[in-house]
């Protein structure tokens, strides 16, 4: 088995795609709730720039960690 490591390229992609659809699922549950679609979008937008940098810093924390991966 080879060994492959992740790219800051390819956690950014993640990263994006994972918030856009998160935007999407933020954005439906709020105007579900508030009746306003306004507002489920700023909290959506709100949610998804705290969640984009979160999701991206830990991504790249976990491709420093060597715990769990096999040698080969």
């Amino acid at each position: 088995m080879q060994r492959s490591e992740e790219t800051a390229r390819r956690a950014f992609a993640k990263a994006t795609t994972w918030q856009i659809s998160g935007f999407v699922v933020m954005t439906v549950l709020t105007w579900a709730i508030t009746g306003s679609l306004a507002e489920g979008g700023a909290v959506a937008a709100g949610g998804a720039v705290a969640g984009f940098v979160s999701y991206y810093l830990h991504e790249r924390a976990w491709a420093r960690v060597r715990w769990g991966l096999r040698r080969t």
